[in-house]
């Protein structure tokens, strides 16, 4: 059974992974602090923003993937890949680049949504 459509969203999610995972890197060495953030904000703004990024994209990536494995039509694993990329990409481009951004938010908010209707789809696809 092929999963390419996560294979898809999560080689671009891996991408912006490696993208926030740099920025952190180099403000850690800019900043010289090895461990931790000290007060440097930037680099704690930075390390959450990686953080959040490998807390929520795991989990999401499974569910995405149990559902395209359990044969969910084509274009809602896009839809719901998509949404997911997109809200990544508006919560760490807030976290990462920006002192303060209004971007969070919806991404935090769409990231949630997404996670939700992932696991609601799960389900009604594994009772049925």
């Amino acid at each position: 059974m092929s999963i390419a459509v996560t294979a898809l969203y999560a080689g671009l999610l891996g991408l912006w992974f490696l993208v926030l995972s740099a920025r952190v890197i180099l403000q850690r060495r800019a900043a010289s602090i090895s461990i931790g953030h000290g007060t440097d904000r930037t680099l704690e703004r930075r390390v959450r923003g990686h953080g959040n990024f490998a807390e929520y994209v795991p989990l999401a990536l499974v569910l995405l993937a149990l559902l395209e494995m359990q044969g969910a039509a084509l274009w809602m694993v896009h839809a719901l890949g998509a949404a997911l990329l997109v809200a990544r990409l508006l919560h760490g481009y807030a976290l990462s680049f920006t002192d303060y951004s209004p971007l969070r938010v919806p991404g935090a908010a769409l990231t949630l949504f997404v996670l939700g209707l992932l696991a609601l789809a799960n389900v009604a696809y594994a009772l049925t």
